[in-house]
Parts: C-alpha cells; structure tokens; sequence
C-alpha cells in the first residue's frame, strides 16, 4: 500500500517550484535528508527523466511520478508534493527532443527499495487514474489529508 510508505514530512502542500529541476531538489532532497536515499538520488531523478519523461495528463490535472533505480535507495519511501503554480515536465513516452510538455500540478515521487518497484508504480497508476481521488488529492489543504484520501482510496480497492 502508498499511504503505509507515507509520513507528514515526505508531503507537501503547495510546494513552490519554477522547474522540474527544483521539484527533484526539494521533494528528492527530503527523501535524502529522512535517510530514505543516497545523496546521489536526486541527480539519478535528473538524468533518468532525461530520458524516460515522467509528466502525464490525468483527466484535467498534470502528474509527475519521476522515480530511479532501487541501487540509489536506501529504504522505501514516497514523498508527495502539490506544486502552488504548474510545472513543466516532458510527457511520458515522449523523447524531449519532441518538447512535449505536461503542465504538473501533483508530484508521486518513488524511492523504492528491492524488487517491489515496478508494484508501487501500478498502484501509484490505479490511484491518478480516479479523477475523483486526484482532484481531492490537489485540494487537500495539509499532508494528513492526503494520506488520508489515499488510504481510503487504497482500502477501497
């Protein structure tokens, strides 16, 4: 389950952030500093979106779920942001070189340890994909709230 690897301080309302670059340094930075990544994690988030884009549109709203390799995480942990203002992410599936761009409003950054990679990216899919849940989720006013709504969107399933 997401809202089990989910603690006050891996969330963020209204983050503020001009690019994808200071999204990867104050969400992956916390991640870093909790003990939850290796210093090297946020330059991973970086390179690895150079390459496999994160941003995609769901429903109305633009997501981000930048994540790396397990060998730069420590333990598991996921940290949220809903960004203030919009950020620019490349759209996934994309190459950048085609400056496909998503305007990100909500960020599901994973730090995923072992082999349940690839589990928690689908569940983190399941939950953007109910524009109900990702509509409260950017409404939220505090980070109990939003683990709140994720817990009972996943006990709902």
């Amino acid at each position: 389950m997401i809202w089990e690897n989910l603690k006050d301080t891996l969330v963020k309302t209204d983050m503020k952030a001009e690019s994808e670059q200071e999204v990867f340094e104050q969400l992956g930075g916390v991640l870093v500093q909790e003990g939850y990544c290796k210093e090297s994690y946020v330059e991973a988030l970086n390179e690895r979106e150079k390459v496999y884009p994160t941003g995609v549109m769901a429903g109305d709203i633009g997501v981000a779920i930048p994540h790396t390799d397990p060998c730069y995480v420590e333990t598991t942990g996921i940290a949220i942001a809903v960004l203030k203002e919009p950020v620019s992410f490349f759209h996934m599936g994309t190459n950048p070189k085609e400056n496909v761009k998503v305007p990100v409003k909500f960020v599901m950054m994973l730090a995923i340890a072992g082999k349940q990679h690839l589990e928690v990216l689908q569940k983190a899919i399941l939950l953007i994909q109910d524009a109900e849940v990702l509509r409260k989720l950017v409404e939220a006013k505090n980070p109990k709230e939003i683990i709140q709504i994720i817990q009972n969107k996943e006990e709902s399933l």
